[in-house]
């Protein structure tokens, strides 16, 4: 099983960017638990990060025709106002879980909206770190249960 993780604007800075909201882990920090994880579950994850919204739809459009199984997307800022990068999620035909590592919902009024909620199967957020990997077991719970 292949499962796309796409961390969105900004994600290049976690370790630095504003520790109160996202703590001092970092990207590849981020990234080697989804590993790990992920051989737990029998699946490989590819990450991708970009700050740049046309390559992240293009990413989008390249899991789509490489038939990846799950896509786990934290898009950042661009889940409020994104939808160019909601287009292309919608094209996907597998599951897909938006997550986020702080409660979007607890900050800023812009933050509380997300344009993917009508496309992706679910959304975590608030959990730090672990908002990944409980984004990563629903996904493959998903995934498992499409194709069964």
């Amino acid at each position: 099983m292949k499962v796309l993780m796409l961390h969105g604007i900004n994600h290049n800075m976690f370790g630095k960017r504003d520790p109160k909201q996202y703590g001092t882990i970092t990207l590849d920090e981020i990234d080697a638990t989804l590993r790990e994880v992920g051989e737990e579950l029998g699946c490989e994850i590819e990450s991708f990060q970009t700050n740049d919204e046309g390559a992240m739809c293009l990413r989008i459009h390249q899991g789509f025709l490489d038939g990846v199984d799950a896509v786990l997307i934290n898009a950042g800022a661009w889940t409020h106002y994104s939808y160019g990068i909601r287009d292309a999620l919608a094209i996907l035909t597998c599951p897909i879980v938006e997550l986020h590592m702080s409660n979007i919902h607890s900050r800023e009024k812009f933050r509380h909206y997300s344009c993917f909620g009508e496309i992706v199967n679910g959304s975590i957020c608030g959990f730090g770190v672990d908002s990944y990997t409980l984004a990563l077991r629903a996904a493959v719970s998903a995934a498992k249960a499409k194709k069964a």
